[in-house]
C-alpha cells in the first residue's frame, strides 16, 4: 500500500447539509457525539495501511484543518501524512474547483511528484467501514485501469446514484449518472451477476456507484489532462472512459450510507443507538474509527433516566430524561428537561461556574440545555444555549423553514438549531 495515495473529496459548499455547514466544511461536521465525518474515510485508510492522504476542500476549511492537524500525527520514521489541500487561484488556474474531477486536476502538479501507482478517490460524507486492500487487490487482479466500488440498490433510491451495467467478468459496459424516468428503467439489470440470491436480485435490480474509485496513475492523468472541460467524475470522466479503458466493478456487500443530507445524517446518527447491534458499529476493535483525543473527564449523571442513547465524554446531566438520542462531548442538561430522538452535538468548551450564573447581558442563557426544556426530533449544533421552559417540538409539523435570525432552520421536519445559537427562555418552536 506504500504506492497508493488516497484523495478524499471534501465536497462543495455542503448545501444539502446546511446549516450544519454554515461555519465548517462538510467533512468537519460532528458525527456520533465525538467524531467528525472526515474520521470515517481517514480511519478506513489507516486500517488499510494507506498512510498518504490528501483532503480536498474549498469552503470553511479552518476547523477541518485544525482537527486533522491535532488528530493524525504519524511517527517521524514513516512517510505518512493527512493534509488538507484547499482550493486556490493561480495564474494558470484562476477558477475555484468546478467539480470532483476538477478538484483533483488542479493538484496533479503536486501528485505527480510522488512515487504513486494507484490513486484511491474517496468521498467525505459516507458512513461505512471498508478494507481498501481488498478493493485494490480486485483492481490489480483484473488488470483494471479503473475500478468502481458498487452496491446493489432498489428502485426508490436508484435515481440518486450513478448506475451501471456490467458483463459477466465484472467489466463496466454502461454508466449513467442519476438517470430519471425511462433512462432509469433502462439501467435495470439482473444483479445475480454480483452474487445476490434471486430474491435479493429482484428487490435490488440496479448496480450503483458508491463514488469510490481506484485509478491507475497514467489513466488518471490522461483522463484529466486531455479533457479539461470534464469537471465531474460521475457525470463526465467515468462515462467517457468506458470505451477506452478497462473499468471493473467491485461489490461492497456491507453497510454503507450516504449522509450528505440533513435527513440521512439525522437518521444515520440515531440508528447508532439501535439494539442489540446497530447496522454500523463504532465498537469494532479490529478496525477502529479514530478521532481527536480530548482528555475529557468521565460523564456525570445525576438521577437521570437514559434509554437507547449514546452519551459522550465530559457530559453533566442532572435529573433529566433522555430517550433514543446522542449527546456530544461536554453536553450539559439541567433538571426537568426531556430529550427524545435528538442529536445534541455538545460544546467546544466548559463555561465557568461564575459565568453560568451571572446576570450579565453577555450570556443571558447558560451554555447547554436549561431547566424544564423539551426537545424532540432535532439536531442541536455545538455551543448552543437553550433557556428554561423551551419547547423544540415542531408543534405544527412544518417540513421546511428558514429562521436563521432566530437561530434555527427546519429540514424535512427536523429542527436544526444552529451553532452558537441562543434560544431564550420560554421559546416554543
Amino acid at each position: 500500500m506504500k504506492r497508493v495515495l488516497a484523495i478524499i473529496l471534501g465536497g462543495g459548499a455542503g448545501t444539502r447539509l446546511y446549516p450544519l455547514t454554515k461555519l465548517r466544511a462538510k467533512p468537519a461536521v460532528p458525527l456520533a457525539g465525538k467524531y467528525r465525518l472526515i474520521d470515517i474515510p481517514v480511519s478506513n485508510c489507516i486500517n488499510s495501511e494507506i498512510l498518504k492522504i490528501y483532503v480536498l476542500t474549498q469552503f470553511n476549511s479552518a476547523s477541518l484543518n485544525r482537527h486533522l492537524n491535532r488528530t493524525y500525527l504519524f511517527p517521524s520514521f514513516t512517510d505518512g501524512f493527512v493534509e488538507v489541500l484547499s482550493a486556490q487561484q493561480t495564474p494558470e488556474s484562476p477558477d475555484w474547483f468546478q467539480g470532483t474531477a476538477d478538484a483533483v486536476r488542479k493538484y496533479l502538479w503536486m501528485f505527480e511528484s510522488l512515487d504513486i501507482k494507484h490513486y484511491l478517490i474517496l468521498s467525505g460524507d459516507h458512513l461505512y467501514r471498508m478494507d481498501y486492500r481488498d478493493f485494490i487487490k480486485r483492481h490489480r487482479d483484473t488488470q483494471a485501469d479503473i475500478t468502481l466500488s458498487v452496491i446493489p440498490v432498489s428502485e426508490k433510491p436508484a435515481s440518486a446514484f450513478g448506475l451501471m451495467k456490467i458483463d459477466p467478468s465484472g467489466r463496466v459496459v454502461n454508466f449513467r449518472e442519476k438517470p430519471k424516468g425511462e433512462a432509469l428503467r433502462e439501467m435495470r439489470v439482473d444483479t445475480q451477476v454480483l452474487g445476490l440470491s434471486p430474491e435479493e436480485a429482484q428487490a435490488k435490480p440496479y448496480i450503483a456507484s458508491m463514488g469510490i474509485y481506484v485509478f491507475n496513475r497514467d489513466v488518471l492523468f490522461d483522463l484529466l489532462l486531455s479533457n479539461p472541460e470534464r469537471t465531474d467524475f460521475g457525470k463526465e470522466v467515468i462515462p467517457a472512459a468506458i470505451d477506452r479503458y478497462n473499468l471493473q466493478a467491485y461489490l461492497f456487500n456491507d453497510y454503507w450510507e450516504d449522509i450528505g443530507t440533513i435527513e440521512a445524517f439525522f437518521e444515520a446518527n440515531l440508528a447508532l443507538t439501535k439494539q442489540p447491534r446497530p447496522s454500523f458499529s463504532f465498537y469494532e476493535e479490529s478496525a477502529p474509527i479514530y478521532t481527536r483525543p480530548r482528555y475529557l473527564p468521565p460523564s456525570k449523571l445525576l438521577n437521570c433516566q437514559i434509554t437507547e442513547s449514546i452519551v459522550s465524554d465530559g457530559c453533566i446531566l442532572k435529573e433529566c430524561r433522555v430517550q433514543h438520542s446522542i449527546l456530544g462531548v461536554r453536553s450539559r442538561i439541567q433538571s426537568g428537561s426531556v430529550l427524545e430522538d435528538t442529536l445534541l452535538m455538545g460544546s467546544d468548551f466548559y463555561e465557568p461556574y461564575e459565568q453560568r450564573f451571572s446576570q450579565s447581558s453577555v450570556a443571558p442563557v447558560p451554555l447547554g440545555i436549561g431547566e424544564n426544556a423539551t426537545i424532540r426530533r432535532a439536531i442541536v449544533d455545538k455551543n448552543v444555549r437553550i433557556g428554561r421552559d423551551v419547547q423544540i417540538i415542531n408543534k405544527d409539523w412544518v417540513q421546511e423553514a428558514d429562521r436563521e435570525a432566530q437561530g434555527f432552520c427546519i429540514r424535512n421536519g427536523i429542527v436544526v438549531v444552529m451553532k452558537n445559537a441562543v434560544i431564550p427562555d420560554g421559546t416554543i418552536i
